[in-house]
């Protein structure tokens, strides 16, 4: 006759709801695996099967109650955990949307602007057109299977434990969050400037010749120049978001391990 303790039985539900906490907090964060797109019980199944993956390979886990208030802090833990490893990755996928927003905008595309329900907010034509863009080339460098192996290997560096400090650095994370502007300027910057150079030729042009109707030949000139400038650069553009996702993926594997050195520009630079 088979026994179940109730010891057995918290360290079994400890050792599966610990590490699904922060696999599901990833999910959530990370681009790709929280697309609306997905339905919930598919996202659950997939975190699930992911923790009885690795569930045989977890450290030691603490003996600790989960429904006590040191097993909520664990719990907590883990989803910080999980949230900042898929926050470091969304980030290269908000600089791509903002490098699209920006070139849109200068295109004058202002009102093609519509609600995007995965990021629940306004987003242009152009920044949607570049983020689909930027998933598929984070699926053919088969990006997934690196963001979740290092989600799986981050259970040995980052192990579950009662400490109140398990090594995440939230200022290196702030600091990598200032991608979003810095490579998001790099990739719509051939746009913007070929853009920039059309509206001070419109203003010298009206400036000599007033009679033209800037409005009538402003706005089909910058639309046709920002979508020719687009098409141009556009076989360009794969090798620096190609340049951010590994410099992402490479941020995400430094937060997994955080024995290892090296800042976000160091990262970039290394790339």
């Amino acid at each position: 006759m088979v026994t179940v303790t109730a010891e057995f039985l918290q360290g079994w539900i400890a050792t599966l709801m610990w590490p699904l906490a922060r696999i599901l907090a990833f999910i959530a964060v990370a681009p790709l695996f929280n697309h609306r797109a997905l339905p919930r019980n598919i996202k659950l199944a997939l975190g699930l099967v992911l923790t009885v993956a690795v569930m045989p390979a977890l450290p030691e886990i603490p003996p600790v109650t989960v429904f006590s208030m040191s097993g909520l802090l664990i719990f907590v833990q883990q989803i910080l955990i999980g949230a900042a490893m898929g926050f470091s990755l969304r980030i290269i996928f908000t600089a791509v949307e903002l490098a699209g927003h920006a070139a849109g905008m200068t295109m004058g595309l202002g009102f093609a602007m519509f609600y995007d329900p995965q990021t629940q907010g306004q987003s242009t034509a152009i920044g949607q057109f570049l983020v689909v863009m930027a998933m598929l080339i984070f699926l053919a460098i088969d990006g997934h299977l690196v963001v979740i192996s290092t989600l799986l290997a981050s259970f040995s560096s980052f192990p579950i434990t009662a400490e109140p400090y398990w090594g995440l650095n939230a200022y290196k994370i702030a600091l990598w969050g200032g991608q979003i502007f810095s490579a998001g300027l790099l990739i719509s910057l051939p746009i913007i400037t070929a853009l920039l150079m059309a509206n001070l030729a419109l203003g010298i042009l009206t400036r000599t010749a007033p009679q033209l109707n800037l409005f009538g030949i402003g706005f089909p000139i910058t639309i046709t120049l920002g979508f020719l400038m687009l098409m141009l650069a556009l076989p360009y553009m794969m090798q620096p978001v190609q340049k951010l996702m590994y410099a992402s993926m490479g941020f995400m594997q430094e937060i997994a391990h955080p024995a290892a050195s090296g800042s976000p520009a160091g990262i970039m630079n290394k790339m």
